[in-house]
């Protein structure tokens, strides 16, 4: 199916909460976002998990289109994080030998250590698109790692410059997205949470890498920042250290946090040349809004962008959710932005 063409589609971030019969969740719990390999959150055993992994991926996509979402994923089901899936694929690390990375949250996080340069092996995702395109029935989306998020979740032994090491991230994110983009998936996006969180070096090489890795990319392409998983950050600020800059990124859409921070949505002015993904489902509480929550702040932000630049999402990912309260929230997405749907058919 081909991307939509009404007002305010509706779309996920990325990630859709796995089954409990296929994760431990008191041990993904335990990891955080690992960074490193974390096989042990997986219940099922190694010659029965890929498998496990396929079903519960179509059962994903199933609940995605049946909650009523235009522009589905794969739920990254088979994703230990939103990062580490592809970023320990690579050319380049040491994934056994952990070293350690401090974090905004001032605690040490075990990550791979760079060890040579980094590169593309071949391909990592190609399976999970090619798999996604043959079970959905709605428009599709496929989600990366960016560069610069994956330069600043490893400990450096190798390069002498760390904006050398992005741009090499960068390189080996844009082979692989012009790999998915020949499946005929509709959106490609990359999650840049770090560039909110080291903004100082986002401001020195951040955009010049995510500008590499979408360099020659066609189609709709996003860039996902956020201040982190709702069910893991709960104290957010207002607002967001880098953005104005993505003003000048090669991704036509920018997807960006905004129920659970209560952002100020007079920042969207700042992005006039970019469709927005506007983050209206709040991921910090199992409360499920109702669809005219949902639908009041989809008019907060058309105060400040067009109808025509505005699609609706989630805050984040909802790895972390309960699954019935995250389908119920999807379908309170789905169902708040046809309320403005109708009220702006009916201005017209």
């Amino acid at each position: 199916m081909t991307y939509p063409t009404h007002l305010i589609p509706t779309t996920v971030v990325g990630s859709y909460p796995q089954p409990d019969w296929l994760i431990d969740r008191s041990a993904l719990e335990h990891h955080g976002v690992p960074r490193v390999h974390a096989h042990e959150i997986w219940r099922i055993p190694e010659p029965y998990l890929g498998a496990a992994q396929d079903d519960a991926t179509v059962l994903a996509i199933q609940e995605l289109e049946r909650a009523g979402i235009d522009i589905v994923s794969d739920g990254e089901i088979r994703r230990e994080s939103y990062s580490n899936y592809f970023g320990l694929s690579l050319e380049g690390l040491d994934t056994v030998n952990n070293g350690s990375v401090t974090g905004a949250n001032r605690r040490a996080t075990p990550v791979p250590r760079v060890v040579g340069r980094i590169s593309r092996k071949g391909a990592v995702e190609l399976r999970d698109v090619q798999f996604l395109l043959e079970h959905a029935t709605h428009a599709t989306k496929i989600t990366l790692p960016g560069p610069f998020t994956l330069a600043q979740q490893v400990q450096n032994e190798f390069y002498k410059d760390e904006e050398e090491m992005a741009m090499d991230y960068a390189v080996a994110v844009n082979e692989e997205l012009a790999a998915l983009k020949a499946t005929g998936v509709d959106v490609v996006q990359l999650d840049e949470p770090w560039v909110r969180a080291a903004p100082d070096k986002a401001v020195r090489y951040g955009l010049k890498a995510i500008n590499r890795a979408l360099q020659g990319i066609e189609g709709p392409t996003v860039v996902h920042i956020c201040l982190g998983y709702g069910h893991l950050v709960h104290n957010k600020p207002a607002g967001y250290a880098f953005l104005p800059q993505l003003a000048d990124s090669l991704a036509g859409q920018i997807s960006l946090e905004a129920a659970q921070p209560h952002l100020d949505l007079g920042v969207l002015e700042e992005l006039s040349n970019k469709t927005i993904l506007l983050g209206v489902l709040d991921l910090g509480t199992t409360a499920v809004e109702t669809a005219d929550e949902v639908a009041a702040r989809l008019r907060a932000g058309l105060q400040h962008i067009a109808a025509e630049r505005l699609v609706a999402a989630p805050d984040c990912g909802m790895k972390y959710l309960p699954r019935a309260t995250a389908f119920g929230k999807l379908r309170a997405l789905a169902d708040g932005a046809a309320i403005v749907r109708r009220e702006l058919a009916g201005s017209a």
